[in-house]
């Protein structure tokens, strides 16, 4: 019983895992065919990889698109990671009744969409100058209520003897946090690193909305753009996304482990 117990296990694992891998499996099959190939199903790599990639080059301007979108998700991860960990460290470290009535007007805050914000905020930034720019794309999501919450969680099992003992030694509040709590908390970094960079690598709606110069498209824009006009070329597209999924997998699978041990609150 107990074996084919096991059986039944690894067959739904293997199924699980097999529909898990296809899509990306058909998407990186896709960027190597012809558009014809694409829409018929072909599930076999082809030979237009290089036809496709000169078409895309041709089409759109990559090189632009793909440094527009490395800095415009490097520059908000960072100043995200200092911002909300600083929140949220002193949600938690300096709590009293007054931080926690913020902190839940904070995380009601999650319940506004987006799009309901998102003209408001067109019209403020257009009345600054904030139009193409790096500070117009990051100041909307600088802060999320959800890294807010999510350091503050981590911040309730930082040892506050570590505080104590620090501050005998003379080392300042802003000195504790950045030498004691920051190393402390390596793998919490890097679960709202990757969340953060994800996110800000693939927003569509609002560097669409504020960047309406060409030399500020970001990649999710690019591939957008290919499905513009009469005819979608279904292997210059697929290439298209290949290309804009690479970074956030390899930033994935370089912190995975520490992105488990962070979204746990696992300190070390």
């Amino acid at each position: 019983m107990s074996k084919m117990k096991s059986v039944l296990q690894y067959t739904f694992l293997i199924v699980a895992s097999f529909i898990s891998v296809f899509p990306l499996y058909w998407m990186v099959i896709a960027a190597t065919n012809k558009s014809v190939d694409v829409i018929r199903g072909t599930l076999i790599p082809g030979t237009e990889l290089i036809t496709n990639f000169r078409k895309l080059i041709e089409a759109q301007n990559v090189g632009v698109a793909m440094t527009n979108s490395f800095k415009y998700a490097i520059t908000l991860t960072l100043i995200s990671l200092v911002v909300c960990s600083l929140a949220g460290y002193g949600f938690e470290i300096y709590h009293d009744r007054m931080k926690d009535r913020v902190m839940v007007i904070i995380l009601l805050a999650m319940m506004v969409p987006f799009a309901a914000t998102m003209i408001p905020l067109f019209l403020m930034f257009s009345k600054v100058n904030l139009l193409n720019t790096t500070l117009g794309f990051i100041l909307p999501t600088i802060s999320t209520p959800f890294l807010i919450m999510l350091f503050r969680q981590s911040a309730r099992s930082f040892p506050h003897d570590i505080i104590e003992a620090s501050r005998i030694d003379g080392l300042t509040e802003i000195g504790i946090f950045f030498r004691m709590f920051i190393p402390t908390m390596r793998s919490t970094y890097a679960a709202a690193m990757t969340i953060t960079f994800m996110n800000a690598w693939n927003n569509y709606i609002w560097p669409k909305v504020i960047m309406s110069d060409d030399s500020s498209i970001t990649m999710p824009m690019l591939i957008a753009n290919l499905t513009e006009g009469y005819f979608t070329d279904y292997g210059v597209l697929m290439l298209g996304v290949v290309l804009s999924t690479i970074p956030t997998v390899v930033i994935f699978f370089l912190l995975q482990k520490s992105f488990a041990e962070g979204i746990t609150g696992a300190v070390k």
